[in-house]
């Protein structure tokens, strides 16, 4: 049975932000259990957490809207990742809500990811609600915490809510709170429809789902809509509410949050950010500001069995639900045909990996991470961005070239103060700041965003024994002395395991990098060479030795000039076999060499 508002103008839509593992899904938990969402028996722990992946990392990846009904009135809620590789996913929660709930660990305060999801907010002008969790444990300094979450949010500490998503004491005033204080949507159902598209799936039966935000006019099933981006007229299949599973109802009215199966099967023609309506659009009207990826590594289908066409279907189906997943094709020369996928963050381009083979079963070699640089060629007006090393320009053909920085804030007790400021200076930074937050510092910095993406956020948490946590956004580029990395095996250059590294430790990853090679490649019939080039010249070298096989070993009696015949016909033969050699890099060794393990 549909449920039902007393009135249109019970609504209240709100998320739920924080940082991650603050609590956000298991708050959920309570909210859908006190309101009687989903029954006691089916209720099982971040229920909101519907894919395999979230369960296995124990982190909210999607966002996850829900309908439900308290006091008579219609609360739709939005979970909301709280890593930063996920902020678009928070970006676009929020712009289709009215207010917030911004919850803080007890026992760690507030953290790196709770200052930028409250400045995202604040951007959407929400209404902003301060939550104290976890409050079952023994939190020695919790007035502090609360003035400190109060001072965040410019209010007083009586108006900060103390819960335990846990036990769920005090989740009833929470959802009061969200009633009384949040504003109601602006209604408009007397002008034409018009729709927010947040986030959207593929359906193999209803074609893409789009999730909405009705800003104005009302929409019912067997309706004519049209997609403002491609222009794309269609019949409404079905439409409804999130229980959160889809739930079907006979219309949908400016204020409310639910979906629509628009019945189109390319998923091209729907696009998140992009708005619906039933009238020809004047013009193109966006939600959401495109994301830009800052990661980007070739992704290439690891047994030969498998579909390349799969492999561009599962990636078109994944963004319907991964907007700001990029990705353009690519070939290799060991490889073959790929794709360049880009990603926000180094999580995301795990997470992305592994959803290509849990709901797809695809399986990968991925080439090196790499970042979007801009280099500018003697003679042009407009810097080019590379995001591939093997598209990297000779050295004389560039003018100059600029690499992309973060500006990075991080929340760490005063003992790791001293450890984090190595790593800092270790990874290039600069303009190194610190403030005091309560007993524990701020640090803010600029960082290169290569530098980021290597291991930054482990050997921060390792440095910190867990503690410091970390934010950062792009803060902009900078020039820099970049080079390019080339390997040559046996004579022959292999562009696919090319990278850009910083100039003044071009030498030490050269010879980490042939050392590496010589470890993992397999041995030949012959001396096989490794050479690393960078500056235009060879910068490191080493040699694998050649398989060894004893010649003589079936020669018996006679004298020694005899053994160096066979010997000596042994080395021509090798040397013969170096000058017609035509290396093959097996696929394995590229899972090994752009792997962190040895």
């Amino acid at each position: 049975m549909e449920q039902k508002a007393k009135n249109i103008r019970d609504i209240r839509n709100f998320v739920i932000i924080a940082h991650i593992d603050h609590g956000k899904s298991t708050l959920a938990d309570r909210f859908l259990e006190l309101t009687n969402t989903v029954s006691q028996n089916k209720l099982t722990p971040q229920y909101l957490d519907r894919m395999n992946l979230e369960k296995e990392h124990g982190i909210t990846i999607k966002m996850h809207p829900v309908q439900m009904i308290y006091n008579g009135f219609v609360l739709n809620l939005i979970d909301t990742p709280g890593h930063v590789d996920f902020t678009y996913e928070v970006s676009r929660a929020l712009a289709a809500v009215e207010g917030a709930i911004l919850l803080v660990d007890g026992t760690q305060g507030i953290q790196a990811q709770t200052l930028s999801n409250l400045q995202l907010a604040k951007q959407q002008k929400l209404k902003i609600i301060g939550a104290i969790n976890k409050i079952d444990l023994d939190i020695h300094d919790l007035e502090n915490k609360k003035k400190e979450l109060a001072d965040l949010l410019n209010t007083t500490s009586d108006n900060i809510v103390l819960v335990s998503a846990k036990t769920g004491e005090n989740t009833d005033l929470l959802l009061k709170k969200i009633i009384s204080e949040v504003p109601e949507p602006v209604i408009n159902e007397k002008l034409s429809f018009r729709a927010l598209i947040f986030d959207s799936h593929y359906d193999d039966y209803k074609g893409v789902i789009a999730y909405i935000r009705v800003i104005e006019g009302e929409v019912k099933k067997g309706e004519k809509i049209i997609f403002t981006a491609s222009k794309t007229k269609s019949d409404i299949v079905d439409l409804g509410y999130f229980a959160p599973e889809l739930k079907p109802k006979e219309s949908l009215k400016s204020g409310e949050i639910g979906w629509i199966a628009t019945g189109l099967k390319d998923p091209e023609l729907v696009r998140v950010g992009d708005t619906i309506t039933k009238k020809s659009p004047i013009e193109i009207l966006l939600g959401y500001e495109e994301p830009k990826p800052m990661v980007f590594a070739g992704f290439y289908l690891a047994k030969g069995g498998q579909d390349f066409e799969s492999f561009r279907y599962s990636l078109s189906q994944l963004k319907l639900n991964d907007s700001a997943l990029y990705f353009v094709p690519e070939n290799s020369e060991v490889l073959g045909r790929g794709y360049r996928l880009g990603f926000l963050g180094m999580l995301h381009l795990k997470i992305t990996q592994e959803r290509l083979k849990d709901e797809y079963g695809l399986d990968f070699i991925i080439t090196h991470p790499t970042v979007p640089y801009k280099v500018l060629l003697r003679g042009e007006k407009i810097p080019k961005i590379i995001t591939n090393p093997s598209e990297w320009p000779s050295s004389d053909k560039i003018l100059y070239c600029e690499e992309p920085w973060v500006k990075m804030e991080i929340i760490t007790p005063l003992e790791y103060l001293s450890v984090i400021l190595k790593l800092i200076n270790d990874s290039r930074g600069q303009d190194i700041h610190t403030l005091s937050l309560s007993g524990r510092l701020m640090i803010t910095c600029q960082v290169p965003l290569e530098e980021v993406i290597k291991d930054f956020y482990d050997n921060l948490k390792s440095v910190s024994s867990g503690y410091a946590s970390l934010n950062y956004e792009i803060s902009g580029y900078k020039k820099a002395h970049l080079e390019k990395l080339e390997v040559i095996l046996a004579g022959k250059t292999f562009q696919s395991l090319s990278r850009i590294i910083f100039g003044k430790k071009v030498e030490k990853e050269a010879r980490k990098l042939a050392l590496r090679l010589k470890k993992i490649l397999p041995r030949q019939n012959y001396p096989l060479s490794i050479q690393v080039r960078a500056f235009g010249r060879i910068i490191a070298r080493e040699t694998l030795s050649a398989l060894k096989k004893d010649v003589t070993a079936g020669l018996y009696g006679g004298d020694r000039t005899r053994k160096m015949k066979v010997l000596k016909r042994q080395q021509k033969g090798k040397k013969r076999l170096l000058d017609q050699a035509n290396l093959q890099v097996p696929p394995e060794v590229f899972l090994k060499i752009f792997s962190k393990s040895d």
